[in-house]
């Protein structure tokens, strides 16, 4: 059993739970940043890669365990790809979904970071 309790174990309170599955091989998801929005992502069954990005450097996590999760902040671009048959993500976020709150153009990404 893994638990994720809204007190003391996040850097915040969880307002919106949301999962992604049957994600089409070599499609992805994701390609945007938050301005204010911080996320937990789990990989509650399979397994995923996220590039992150914060303008200068960029890494990519793989996710496969349900009992590891990845703490994004906001400012970070992210990309969901190589979903496994069968991935689940699962997503713990620190905002309702707000519009306003998402960078999705890359180049404006870049921009807000100089």
């Amino acid at each position: 059993m893994t638990v994720v309790e809204d007190v003391g174990s996040l850097p915040f309170k969880v307002k919106r739970v949301y999962y992604l599955c049957d994600v089409p091989s070599g499609e992805k998801r994701g390609g945007h940043a938050h301005r204010e929005l911080s996320q937990l992502i789990i990989a509650a069954a399979g397994s995923f890669e996220v590039l992150l990005d914060d303008g200068k450097h960029q890494e990519t996590v793989v996710l496969s365990r349900p009992d590891y999760g990845l703490l994004i902040v906001p400012g970070i671009w992210r990309e969901l790809m190589r979903f496994s048959s069968g991935a689940i993500c699962l997503v713990l976020a620190s905002m309702v979904y707000d519009e306003t709150d998402y960078i999705r153009d890359y180049k404006k990404f870049i921009e807000s970071k100089a």
